[in-house]
């Protein structure tokens, strides 16, 4: 059973439900409690999110996804949550360049994450996750609590997670987070 829910471009939450990308690249939302990003659960559901989503803001090659997620996009009102995840790793960037060599990991374009470094001030976490099927699609009413720009979302029922496979088998998401942790300097999970 999860709670939390973590939101993220829909675009992003497909890349992640379809073993495109494992990893998530945070800053913080506006609306962050603390202002600044943190993980405050190690297990949540994909949030999917329309806002700010947008065809530049990925690289060309997932135009398509792009497309795909804005036609099956939920009604208004309706919040649509079929995928969770686990963080696996932490990595808190302070220089642009390692960010920039991720760039064959992900969906999110160069600008994106140029922009997304730069926010406030300089840095990025990386977050390693791995993400798991849930047994059926959960579709709840978008309350005005998860509306904003924030990160977490606490939802008003806990969703079970039992019967959940994980998107990427085993061998291929160890390879990855033993690349990112080759690439990267891991964060201790908080």
């Amino acid at each position: 059973m999860l709670q939390t829910a973590f939101k993220e471009w829909a675009v992003i939450c497909a890349a992640l439900a379809q073993g495109k990308q494992s990893l998530i690249l945070r800053k913080g939302g506006i609306a962050e409690a603390s202002g600044e990003f943190r993980i405050e659960e190690p297990r949540f559901w994909l949030f999917p999110t329309y806002t700010h989503q947008q065809r530049t803001g990925v690289v060309p090659e997932a135009a398509s996804l792009l497309v795909e997620v804005e036609k099956v996009q939920p009604p208004a009102g309706i919040v649509r949550l079929s995928h969770w995840a686990e963080v696996t790793g932490i990595y808190h960037l302070h220089d642009e360049l390692p960010a920039l060599l991720l760039a064959h990991l992900h969906l999110w374009s160069e600008a994106t994450v140029r922009q997304r470094f730069a926010y406030r001030a300089p840095g990025l976490f990386v977050l390693a996750v791995r993400a798991y099927q849930a047994p059926q699609v959960f579709e709840l009413v978008d309350t005005p609590e998860y509306q904003g720009c924030k990160s977490w979302v606490h939802l008003d029922r806990a969703l079970p997670t039992k019967g959940s496979t994980p998107v990427l088998r085993d061998e291929r998401y160890a390879n990855l987070q033993r690349q990112l942790d080759m690439l990267l300097t891991p964060t201790a999970l908080a």
